[in-house]
């Protein structure tokens, strides 16, 4: 029995069984990682010495029956966008590349709440910018499942080392479909909760009114499980909510709309069938599936690609070689600024920049940006009917399989498309998760994306837990373990 194949129940029931340790999970979480970092470079720093002092706490406390947490002492990578006071946060940028928090994020100080251990920082797309995690500044990460193709991205550090047991599970951010690309590329379950409900405090800002904190994992179960640690409202983040659930069937009263839109031109024929696949076990149990049309959907790239670059615009402009970070020295202020952002900014990073500048500027807001946000109330207005017809929509999580590397790096076009059918969660702000159904015949895993009304995640969760264990999908990675 390998233990870093083991869900976060199991490993609780053997740590307070005495069958387990934490400091023995942490050691083969470490061997994981020595032995697949050099190929994957899931992490961009890890934690190995607070670990083994931690984890023999963790063992201390089990020993003596006190422990109170199902998260006390599991292992868990966080993406590098997200503060750890005394570490760097870099999102993977030279323009922070000598920075160090000197703060928790929320969902940090939550998790050392619940006596949690870190892994490291993992490897992303420069701030979030990206669906491959080819954008890091600090080299490329590679799919668990075969190194010539990519994570996805940007949390694809979060979701490799997911994959090759270099963690039991991992935070990531999802602007646009950050969290659940990158786990259906790595065979592995994404979470993106509802918009509000996870606090963005201490997450780095990208696009602040899509931005969402979320677990990769390798169940529905443990997802649940770290959801229910980091939820809750924030007093430090003004757009955080309460985390008051709505209650919807998960049963066989359940009704199921598969999105028309999303499973029509530009989605491959092995992403249709997972989603076929799903629908006919679905009926096969008795649940009422029926096709949803959301005409707006096929805008989406559109809508996201003027939103997110505004903000991001917005968000960045605080990156100017003044307060923190990097500072490349000029002649005047002007100059420095000029000079620390040509030096400190990917390729990515500027275009989006450039964009979204573009987007708000004088005689083209109206235009571009004030237009993008009428479409977006569309899509939320277009979602609440169909969440009148239908409780859960299901469509395929990405159009295709996992990419190779370098495939899509010279046409970013192609690149954003890859995005194409989780996007529209984000505007809506909706709860969304991908599990993983299938592998194609590449051998490269292919998930299922299902999305539920605002407040429903909880009942997301459990619907999904039944396809997951309907469509019982148990292959992993070979080699890592």
């Amino acid at each position: 029995m390998d233990i870093t194949n083991l869900p976060i129940r199991k490993l609780n029931t053997l740590f307070n069984n005495k069958d387990l340790k934490p400091s023995e999970l942490y050691s083969k979480i470490f061997d994981n990682a020595a032995g697949s970092e050099a190929s994957l470079h899931a992490h961009l720093t890890l934690f190995e010495e607070e670990n083994i002092k931690k984890a023999k706490e963790s063992d201390g406390r089990f020993e003596k029956g006190t422990t109170q947490s199902l998260l006390d002492g599991i292992p868990l990578a966080i993406k590098d966008n997200i503060n750890i006071k005394g570490y760097k946060t870099t999102c993977s940028s030279k323009m922070l590349s000598n920075y160090t928090s000197p703060y928790d994020a929320t969902v940090i100080k939550k998790l050392k709440e619940s006596e949690a251990l870190f892994t490291g920082k993992t490897n992303l797309d420069e701030f979030a910018m990206g669906s491959s995690t080819e954008n890091s500044a600090f080299g490329l990460t590679k799919n668990p499942w075969d190194t010539d193709f990519v994570p996805g991205g940007s949390s694809g550090g979060s979701a490799a080392s997911v994959g090759a047991r270099s963690s039991i599970a991992a935070l990531g951010s999802d602007t646009g479909g950050s969290i659940r690309q990158p786990a259906s590329f790595c065979g592995l379950v994404g979470f993106k909760p509802t918009y509000g409900t996870v606090s963005r405090y201490g997450l780095i800002a990208f696009a602040s009114s899509l931005d969402q904190i979320g677990p990769i994992t390798k169940t529905v179960d443990d997802s649940r499980i770290l959801f229910s640690a980091i939820s809750g409202q924030d007093s430090r983040d003004a757009t955080s909510i309460a985390n008051d659930q709505v209650d919807i069937p998960s049963d066989k009263t359940a009704k199921i709309g598969v999105i028309k839109e999303l499973m029509e031109d530009g989605i491959s024929d092995e992403a249709r069938n997972e989603v076929s696949k799903v629908i006919e076990t679905l009926k096969t149990s008795g649940y009422e599936v029926k096709e949803i049309s959301i005409p707006i959907i096929k805008l989406a790239i559109s809508i996201y690609y003027l939103i997110a670059p505004a903000e991001c615009s917005a968000n960045l402009a605080r990156f100017d070689g003044v307060r923190y970070g990097l500072r490349i020295d000029g002649n005047t202020s002007y100059e420095m600024m000029e000079n620390t952002r040509a030096e400190g900014f990917g390729k990515e990073v500027k275009r989006r920049i450039l964009l979204g500048t573009y987007a708000l500027s004088a005689g083209y807001y109206d235009e571009y940006y004030g237009k993008a946000l009428q479409a977006r109330k569309e899509m939320i207005d277009e979602f609440t009917k169909a969440f009148n017809e239908v409780d859960y929509l299901i469509s395929p999580t990405t159009p295709t399989q996992a990419f190779k590397t370098g495939e899509k790096t010279s046409n970013p076009l192609e690149m954003y498309m890859s995005d194409l059918c989780t996007i529209p969660a984000n505007l809506a702000g909706l709860p969304a998760i991908s599990i993983p159904t299938g592998v194609t015949n590449d051998n490269l895993p292919l998930g299922v994306q299902i999305m539920s009304r605002a407040l429903s995640d909880e009942s997301l969760l459990n619907f999904s837990e039944i396809i997951e264990k309907e469509i019982q999908f148990d292959q992993q990675p070979k080699g890592w373990m």
